[in-house]
């Protein structure tokens, strides 16, 4: 079975940005699209959102709203890097970014975009709170994807 489009979720993290290698071999295997994913898991949202103003590195208080769109601004410059990464390499790549609880949304955007396959990294081996969710994420994405998985460690 050819894979020629995959959806690439990722969070950013050592272990999905050691993911983008697994999905350039598999330009070799037939994969002409890749979609790429990330997904502001609505849980930090919400962390936030239980103090009205956060303090922040330069010790001026921060609205909510200004928090959001700096995680949505940066969120997005990371977004574009892997996509033009993945383009250099001759993908034709389509770049989403949702907001929401990341199994359900990529499980969503999995019917959305018809993919053939979801390339997904596994939990890190570090301290670092996004690859500890990013771990319950990838397991659960296994056990209710209709489509083949593969979860890079």
């Amino acid at each position: 079975m050819i894979f020629e489009k995959i959806l690439f979720p990722t969070d950013f993290s050592t272990v999905a940005n050691k993911t983008i290698n697994y999905v350039k071999k598999l330009k070799e295997a037939g994969t002409k699209k890749v979609v790429v994913l990330h997904v502001i898991d609505k849980r930090v949202i919400d962390a936030i959102a239980k103090y009205e103003v956060i303090r922040s590195k330069d010790h001026h208080n921060k609205s909510l709203g200004t928090m959001e769109k700096e995680i949505i601004e940066d969120r997005q410059k990371e977004l574009e890097k892997i996509v033009v990464v993945l383009e250099n390499h001759g993908f034709e790549v389509t770049s989403i970014m949702k907001s929401g609880t990341p199994v359900k949304q990529i499980l969503k955007t999995e019917e959305e975009q018809d993919v053939s396959a979801i390339v997904i990294g596994s939990h890190g081996k570090s301290s670092k709170v996004e690859e500890f969710f990013m771990g319950l994420v990838s397991e659960r994405v296994i056990r209710r994807s209709k489509k083949p998985v593969l979860v890079v460690k």
